[in-house]
């Protein structure tokens, strides 16, 4: 792929981040940080094509005119479909940006039904089990007397090193699978102290976090991208293996610091204020980072196992 190819893909994910026009304020600052972030990475220069998709400098039309061969239009599409996926099911802005986009891109209807069905079942896989009211206090605090924490510091461990494994793959849809497992970890974890979680409550916890759904996303597979591994076939995984072109260790960091938060927040009955689990985020963060040499092995096997098909299947079974 050449860097103009790449810097398209990069801004047509652009495009479908803001395509519903509804982005709170706070991710809209994270997606800048991202891009900042990745300034010069690959040659690119990402907060210019930022400033170039809030200002209209750049549209569907043009961008996907750069395009020439059906590999990157595919791959093009990937991009946008999960980051307009990112943050749950598309909204009606997202379905019409993604149709246009499949248009202009000559895309088989077939191809991308696919690929959007495909991200809509990981969007909206539902917990593992039927949302409910709130547990009374009283019911929390008997769960949590059987809570077994080597069991949950065990699954969450576990949980860390399979996102740290999915961000080593070359396919567009494990990087999109990451999220829906990091939300079924924090509802397992707060089923385990007596609270019956719903997706948006879930949502709420990981954006009080500081954990932003599409800007996570992006971030993910804009490093793929970039260091040339998302869409990578034959060698792609390899490459990933022994260079390292992304860092397996961001998924891992964040898996491993939203389950130990998410255990702390519902073992001690839902009472940290929205600082103190930010901070005790990054916090946890900055550990998991340290950690991530000790588990890189474990997180380069446990890749070398997985394919699409059973990456699909790990989010549907959680």
């Amino acid at each position: 792929m050449t860097p103009e190819e790449t810097r398209t893909i990069v801004t047509i994910s652009l495009l479908a981040a803001f395509a519903d026009g509804q982005k709170h304020e706070r991710e809209r600052a994270e997606i800048r940080r991202i891009a900042e972030g990745l300034a010069g990475e690959g040659g690119l220069h990402v907060p210019s094509l930022v400033q170039d998709v809030l200002m209209k400098r750049v549209t569907v039309g043009s961008a996907a005119a750069v395009l020439s061969s059906p590999e990157s239009r595919q791959l093009a599409y990937e991009m946008a479909v999960g980051v307009c996926d990112a943050d749950g099911a598309q909204s009606p802005a997202e379905q019409a940006f993604l149709a246009e986009l499949a248009r202009v891109l000559g895309l088989e209807a077939g191809v991308a039904a696919t690929i959007s069905q495909q991200a809509e079942t990981l969007a909206t896989v539902p917990m593992s089990a039927p949302a409910s009211a709130p547990v009374p206090a009283s019911t929390a605090a008997t769960a949590q007397a059987a809570v077994n924490e080597a069991e949950l510091d065990s699954a969450i461990l576990n949980a860390a090193i399979l996102n740290g494994a999915l961000e080593l793959l070359p396919e567009s849809i494990s990087t999109l699978a990451i999220i829906p497992l990091q939300m079924k970890l924090v509802y397992r974890i707060g089923k385990a102290y007596g609270y019956e979680l719903d997706r948006g409550h879930i949502k709420d916890f990981l954006a009080t976090a500081g954990v932003g759904l599409t800007s996570q996303y992006l971030e993910q597979a804009g490093r793929k991208l970039i260091g040339g591994l998302l869409g990578s076939v034959g060698g792609g995984l390899l490459r990933g293996l022994g260079k390292q072109a992304v860092s397996s260790g961001m998924s891992f960091a964040t898996t491993y610091a939203l389950g130990h938060v998410a255990k702390r927040y519902y073992a001690g009955g839902r009472v940290l204020s929205a600082q103190m689990l930010k901070d005790a985020y990054a916090g946890m963060t900055r550990e998991a980072q340290g950690l991530h040499a000790r588990y890189l092995p474990q997180m380069q096997q446990r890749a070398r196992t997985l394919d699409a098909a059973q990456v699909m299947n790990l989010v549907r079974q959680g």
